[in-house]
Protein backbone atom coordinates (compact mmCIF):
# COMPACT_ATOMS: atom_id res chain seq x y z
CA UNK A 1 0.00 0.00 0.00
CA UNK A 2 1.30 3.04 -1.19
CA UNK A 3 1.75 6.16 1.69
CA UNK A 4 -1.53 8.48 0.21
CA UNK A 5 -3.66 5.55 0.03
CA UNK A 6 -2.32 4.02 3.72
CA UNK A 7 -3.47 8.32 4.40
CA UNK A 8 -6.81 8.39 2.38
CA UNK A 9 -8.25 5.10 3.57
CA UNK A 10 -7.74 4.77 7.10
CA UNK A 11 -10.40 4.58 9.24
CA UNK A 12 -10.65 3.41 12.99
CA UNK A 13 -11.90 -0.30 13.23
CA UNK A 14 -14.85 -0.83 16.78
CA UNK A 15 -14.60 -4.58 16.58
CA UNK A 16 -11.62 -6.74 16.80
CA UNK A 17 -10.21 -10.19 18.09
CA UNK A 18 -7.63 -11.94 18.25
CA UNK A 19 -5.25 -12.46 17.96
CA UNK A 20 -2.79 -9.73 18.93
CA UNK A 21 -0.33 -7.81 16.74
CA UNK A 22 2.49 -10.04 16.73
CA UNK A 23 5.84 -8.84 18.00
CA UNK A 24 7.31 -8.04 14.39
CA UNK A 25 4.04 -5.86 14.00
CA UNK A 26 4.24 -4.07 17.03
CA UNK A 27 7.96 -3.40 16.28
CA UNK A 28 7.19 -1.87 12.99
CA UNK A 29 4.38 0.34 14.83
CA UNK A 30 6.57 1.57 17.74
CA UNK A 31 9.17 2.07 14.95
CA UNK A 32 7.04 4.82 13.06
CA UNK A 33 5.58 6.31 16.30
CA UNK A 34 9.31 6.74 17.19
CA UNK A 35 9.46 9.25 14.07
CA UNK A 36 6.53 11.36 15.16
CA UNK A 37 7.85 15.07 15.30
CA UNK A 38 9.51 16.22 17.79
CA UNK A 39 11.36 19.26 18.72
CA UNK A 40 14.29 19.61 20.37
CA UNK A 41 14.21 15.46 20.46
CA UNK A 42 12.75 15.07 24.07
CA UNK A 43 10.98 12.17 23.00
CA UNK A 44 7.50 13.40 25.17
CA UNK A 45 6.28 9.43 24.50
CA UNK A 46 5.82 6.40 26.80
CA UNK A 47 3.83 3.46 25.95
CA UNK A 48 2.24 0.99 28.25
CA UNK A 49 0.80 -2.58 26.44
CA UNK A 50 -1.61 -4.29 27.77
CA UNK A 51 -2.67 -8.21 26.88
CA UNK A 52 -3.71 -10.99 28.46
CA UNK A 53 -4.16 -10.32 32.39
CA UNK A 54 -2.99 -7.09 31.72
CA UNK A 55 -6.38 -6.29 29.70
CA UNK A 56 -7.81 -7.25 33.21
CA UNK A 57 -5.72 -5.49 35.75
CA UNK A 58 -6.74 -1.94 33.33
CA UNK A 59 -10.56 -3.20 33.40
CA UNK A 60 -9.72 -2.83 37.74
CA UNK A 61 -8.54 0.52 37.12
CA UNK A 62 -11.40 1.60 35.32
CA UNK A 63 -13.51 0.23 38.00
CA UNK A 64 -11.34 2.01 40.46
CA UNK A 65 -11.91 5.00 38.55
CA UNK A 66 -16.20 4.28 38.96
CA UNK A 67 -15.63 3.81 42.73
CA UNK A 68 -13.90 7.21 43.11
CA UNK A 69 -16.62 8.95 41.38
CA UNK A 70 -19.27 7.27 43.11
CA UNK A 71 -18.36 5.23 46.25
CA UNK A 72 -22.03 3.79 45.57
CA UNK A 73 -21.47 2.88 42.33
CA UNK A 74 -23.39 -0.33 40.99
CA UNK A 75 -21.84 -3.60 39.92
CA UNK A 76 -23.41 -3.46 36.55
CA UNK A 77 -21.54 -0.28 36.02
CA UNK A 78 -18.70 -1.60 37.90
CA UNK A 79 -18.57 -4.57 35.24
CA UNK A 80 -18.88 -2.25 33.13
CA UNK A 81 -15.76 -0.37 33.22
CA UNK A 82 -14.02 -3.96 33.94
CA UNK A 83 -15.12 -5.22 30.48
CA UNK A 84 -14.29 -2.22 28.44
CA UNK A 85 -10.47 -3.14 27.71
CA UNK A 86 -11.65 -6.81 26.94
CA UNK A 87 -13.34 -4.85 23.60
CA UNK A 88 -9.68 -5.60 22.05
CA UNK A 89 -6.58 -8.49 21.95
CA UNK A 90 -4.43 -5.93 23.25
CA UNK A 91 -4.28 -2.12 24.32
CA UNK A 92 -1.68 0.45 24.19
CA UNK A 93 -2.03 3.56 26.29
CA UNK A 94 -0.05 6.65 24.76
CA UNK A 95 0.97 8.77 27.68
CA UNK A 96 3.22 12.26 26.94
CA UNK A 97 5.48 12.85 29.14
CA UNK A 98 5.89 16.46 29.56
CA UNK A 99 8.96 17.93 30.28
CA UNK A 100 7.49 21.22 32.29
CA UNK A 101 10.57 23.59 32.11
CA UNK A 102 11.58 22.95 28.91
CA UNK A 103 11.34 27.02 27.22
CA UNK A 104 11.52 26.24 23.72
CA UNK A 105 9.11 23.15 23.79
CA UNK A 106 5.80 24.36 25.40
CA UNK A 107 3.76 21.91 27.31
CA UNK A 108 0.87 21.87 24.05
CA UNK A 109 3.74 21.15 21.63
CA UNK A 110 5.10 18.05 23.69
CA UNK A 111 1.14 16.72 24.06
CA UNK A 112 0.69 16.76 20.28
CA UNK A 113 3.86 15.29 19.49
CA UNK A 114 2.45 11.97 21.56
CA UNK A 115 -0.71 12.32 19.71
CA UNK A 116 1.40 12.61 16.26
CA UNK A 117 3.21 9.12 17.58
CA UNK A 118 -0.29 8.22 18.84
CA UNK A 119 -1.42 8.55 14.88
CA UNK A 120 1.30 7.08 13.78
CA UNK A 121 0.54 3.75 15.67
CA UNK A 122 -2.87 3.72 13.91
CA UNK A 123 -1.20 4.00 10.51
CA UNK A 124 1.01 1.21 10.72
CA UNK A 125 -1.40 -0.46 11.93
CA UNK A 126 -3.91 0.05 8.88
CA UNK A 127 -0.54 -0.43 6.93
CA UNK A 128 0.11 -4.14 8.11
CA UNK A 129 -3.70 -5.11 7.92
CA UNK A 130 -4.92 -4.50 11.27
CA UNK A 131 -7.60 -3.50 12.82
CA UNK A 132 -7.23 -0.33 15.40
CA UNK A 133 -8.86 2.27 17.33
CA UNK A 134 -8.53 5.28 19.24
CA UNK A 135 -10.37 5.88 22.53
CA UNK A 136 -10.16 8.38 25.30
CA UNK A 137 -13.62 8.63 27.18
CA UNK A 138 -13.46 9.67 30.39
CA UNK A 139 -10.34 6.78 31.66
CA UNK A 140 -7.91 9.12 30.12
CA UNK A 141 -8.66 11.87 32.05
CA UNK A 142 -9.16 10.32 35.11
CA UNK A 143 -7.16 11.09 37.94
CA UNK A 144 -7.23 7.58 39.56
CA UNK A 145 -6.42 5.79 35.89
CA UNK A 146 -3.24 8.38 35.46
CA UNK A 147 -2.20 7.29 39.13
CA UNK A 148 -2.26 3.85 38.45
CA UNK A 149 -0.23 3.82 35.15
CA UNK A 150 2.67 5.95 37.00
CA UNK A 151 1.71 9.42 35.33
CA UNK A 152 3.51 12.39 36.56
CA UNK A 153 1.24 15.32 37.43
CA UNK A 154 2.52 17.24 34.22
CA UNK A 155 1.82 14.13 32.23
CA UNK A 156 -0.90 13.42 29.94
CA UNK A 157 -2.55 10.52 28.45
CA UNK A 158 -2.97 10.96 24.85
CA UNK A 159 -5.48 7.94 24.71
CA UNK A 160 -5.56 4.15 24.25
CA UNK A 161 -5.23 2.47 20.81
CA UNK A 162 -7.50 -0.57 21.01
CA UNK A 163 -5.60 -3.33 18.79
CA UNK A 164 -6.25 -6.97 17.01
CA UNK A 165 -7.57 -8.45 13.67
CA UNK A 166 -10.36 -6.72 11.99
CA UNK A 167 -13.75 -8.19 13.39
CA UNK A 168 -16.03 -6.37 10.76
CA UNK A 169 -16.40 -4.86 7.39
CA UNK A 170 -14.61 -1.66 7.04
CA UNK A 171 -17.09 0.90 7.31
CA UNK A 172 -17.69 3.58 4.30
CA UNK A 173 -15.43 6.22 4.78
CA UNK A 174 -17.25 9.78 3.78
CA UNK A 175 -15.98 11.68 1.22
CA UNK A 176 -15.44 15.18 2.22
CA UNK A 177 -14.26 18.44 -0.16
CA UNK A 178 -11.50 19.97 0.55
CA UNK A 179 -12.56 23.58 -0.04
CA UNK A 180 -14.50 23.45 3.23
CA UNK A 181 -11.70 22.84 5.66
CA UNK A 182 -9.07 24.78 3.31
CA UNK A 183 -8.64 28.74 3.62
CA UNK A 184 -6.25 30.13 1.08
CA UNK A 185 -4.21 33.30 1.35
CA UNK A 186 -2.58 34.25 -1.50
Amino acid sequence: MDALTLLHERSSMGKLMGPAPSAEQLEAMYRAALRAPDHKELRPWRFIEFSGAGLERLGELFAQAELREDPHAEDARLNGARKKPQRAPMVIAVIARVTPDEPKVPQVEQILSAGCAAHSLLLAAHAQDLGAMWRTGQYAFDPTVHEGLGLAEEDALVGFIYLGQPGGRPRRLPEHDTADFVERWT
